[in-house]
């Protein structure tokens, strides 16, 4: 391991022991192997979880935090994707048996806080319940930050999955997996006339497989991608982690520490 390497699994079990104390702070990349369409790779949420935590992460130790990576996790909950071959997928109840395996191994070390850096939608709701089952169960600090990727104007606040933001980051992060060729425009413009009704941040949630609006899967625009915006992505999101994992090494949940 490089003397600047912050990757927990290079080290040996009784140097990790050594190097970890109460106040390291661990991230566990979370993704998800799943359908994008024909312009991206099924890794594509994996692929931005582990390449933007661990920018994240070595700019937070560069800024003297003691902040270390896990290895990413790739099979999650991806089942609105079932449908379609090339998504490989565990169940909710999977997901939070494998993070409490994971939960009750850091709670092993010396360290106490865990940080999930999500890159997959679909994985929001289960590690909500599992950031408090970990808290509970193995008195762990626990907190969960997702990769955010945005919509473009163009997208209607629909871009949630293949459109500009992914395909833009993933331009940015691998232009050698992206066939920005086959890329098409898959907006079900309809939805946008709901004014209740819609994805996460509106009032009314629905259940949706990603084959439910006459597309391949995709929602979004990703025909005016670009690796220049995606760059522009990628280092809004690492200033916003850093700046969060800044903030998690000081929390006091009883309001000490702001």
């Amino acid at each position: 391991m490089s003397a600047s390497s912050r990757e927990l699994a290079e080290l040996s079990g009784p140097a990790l022991n050594a190097t970890l104390t109460a106040t390291s702070i661990v991230v566990l990349p979370v993704g998800s192997i799943e359908h994008h369409g024909s312009h991206l790779p099924v890794a594509t949420d994996l692929i931005m979880a582990d390449e933007m935590s661990a920018r994240a992460v070595d700019e937070a130790a560069q800024a003297g935090l003691d902040v270390w990576r896990l290895p990413p996790l790739a099979y999650t909950k991806s089942d609105e994707h079932d449908w379609a071959p090339g998504t490989f997928w565990i169940g909710a109840d999977e997901l939070l048996a494998t993070l409490r395996g994971i939960g009750r191994s850091l709670a092993r070390t010396p360290a106490r806080t865990l940080v999930l850096i999500n890159g997959h939608g679909g994985n929001v709701a289960p590690l909500g319940v599992a950031l408090r089952e970990l808290r509970r169960l193995y008195d762990l600090r626990t907190f969960s930050l997702s990769v955010a990727v945005p919509s473009a104007p163009e997208e209607s606040g629909l871009g949630i999955h293949g459109g500009w933001g992914e395909t833009s980051l993933m331009m940015h992060l691998r232009p050698d997996l992206v066939a920005h060729g086959s890329a098409t425009r898959a907006i079900p413009e309809g939805l946008a006339d709901y004014r209740h009704i819609g994805f996460a941040g509106a009032p009314v949630q629905f259940g949706w497989l990603s084959d439910d609006f006459g597309f391949d899967g995709v929602l979004g625009d990703p025909t005016r991608a670009d690796a220049s915006a995606g760059a522009s992505v990628a280092e809004d999101f690492v200033r916003i982690a850093v700046e969060s994992l800044e903030e998690i090494s000081r929390f006091d949940p009883a309001g000490g520490g702001a």
